[in-house]
């Protein structure tokens, strides 16, 4: 995408609802649609910042359920949210971690059983 991929965002998410209102027996197997922001930022409290300030202006709390690995706010407009998180460096260094081991561990297949 392009360094303004908001327009083209936008546009998307009304021709995808166009589409799906036009084709109903196209299945929508999960009633809800999220789009996320991970805001930059250098530090921890960084991030936070710019969660708080998302906060501001939609008018919502800190969703207290995740932290303080996530630290997150979001606006539901019925199955649709839009959410702002921002993962802490410990969160983001434990995913890694475990991460490492992506590719090397193969689960037995349940036809072998």
């Amino acid at each position: 995408m392009t360094s303004n991929h908001r327009p083209a965002l936008i546009t998307g998410l009304r021709d995808l609802a166009d589409f799906l209102e036009t084709n109903p027996d196209i299945p929508v197997r999960h009633p809800w649609v999220a789009l996320y922001h991970f805001p930059d930022g250098a530090t921890d409290q960084d991030r936070r910042d710019q969660i708080d300030k998302i906060a501001a202006y939609l008018g919502s709390e800190i969703d207290p359920t995740d932290l303080p690995d996530h630290y997150q706010t979001r606006i539901s407009f019925g199955p649709v949210t839009y959410k702002a998180i921002a993962i802490s460096t410990d969160a983001r260094a434990r995913h890694n971690a475990l991460s490492t081991y992506t590719g090397c561990v193969e689960p037995d297949s349940a036809d072998a059983a």
